[in-house]
């Protein structure tokens, strides 16, 4: 696993917040659990593999707690927002999905029922079951804040992308759905709507996926995608991080049912 950066940012802006993160293990997830534990929140990190999460907890240091989850599965769901309450005193602050996945890059026709089902349970039916199980917790408290994950595919469609789009506009719908129902509780409901990032596994297997579909070398993929970025690049790890973290934050504190693009001004709706 490659050295986390604690890069700078507002300190102490999340101080003694307890936050639950998914999809904690991935390049995006070790950056915002980074930051956020340098920001002297308490974390509660989840994604499929133990080891991972063992091994991210003991870099973070004693702020980070981790438990394994499949996020489509409501028992395992139930199981780990039970045990971020045991471990830092039955308070949720702030929700983050970042749990997706994108499946294959193929033409709709190449597309099995099985990737179908699973792009949407990950994407769309893992955040339904977290926000299910916390909003509870963030009534009771009568304040929090939840910021999903969408992408720049979930407000204009990626071609080969049909089943992640679908997932991803879903998202945006969950998200301007709840923030209605939830305002009269204090609790905030957005979304990031990421272009590609560079430096993840989600770009690294889409990439390959699209240079055999379209003939091209990874290298003529990037320059493909990138020349379509007005901003000249590729989105890092950074710029999703501090999005995300100004949307958990305070300082969004009049912002709910927005989905954010993060898209070097590909996406500008």
């Amino acid at each position: 696993m490659p050295a986390i950066a604690l890069t700078s940012g507002r300190p102490m802006e999340f101080e003694n917040q307890v936050i639950l993160l998914t999809g904690a293990a991935g390049s995006i997830g070790r950056a915002l659990a980074a930051r956020l534990v340098q920001q002297e929140a308490y974390v509660f990190l989840t994604d499929r593999e133990q080891v991972a999460l063992d091994e991210l907890c003991r870099r973070l240091g004693g702020r980070a707690r981790g438990r394994a989850a499949d996020v489509t599965r409501a028992d395992e769901v139930d199981r780990t927002v039970d045990a971020v309450r045991q471990a830092f005193g039955g308070r949720i602050d702030v929700l983050i999905n970042a749990a997706g996945t994108a499946g294959q890059a193929a033409a709709v026709e190449r597309i099995s029922e099985s990737t179908w089902d699973e792009v949407f349970a990950v994407n769309c039916r893992g955040s339904f079951l977290f926000i299910r199980r916390v909003v509870p917790v963030m009534k009771q408290q009568r304040g929090g804040s939840i910021v999903n994950f969408s992408s720049k595919s979930g407000k204009t469609g990626s071609a080969l992308l049909s089943a992640y789009s679908a997932a991803k506009a879903a998202v945006i719908g969950l998200t301007q759905a709840l923030a209605y129902e939830l305002a009269p509780y204090g609790i905030r409901v957005n979304c990031v709507c990421p272009g590609i990032v560079q430096d993840t596994g989600v770009w690294r297997s889409v990439s390959a996926d699209y240079a055999r579909a379209m003939g091209l070398s990874p290298e003529e993929v990037v320059e493909r995608f990138t020349a379509k970025v007005p901003l000249g690049r590729l989105a890092r790890l950074e710029d999703v991080v501090e999005v995300v973290c100004f949307l958990a934050s305070r300082r969004a504190a009049y912002m709910t049912g927005q989905a954010i693009n993060v898209t070097g001004g590909r996406e500008m709706h």
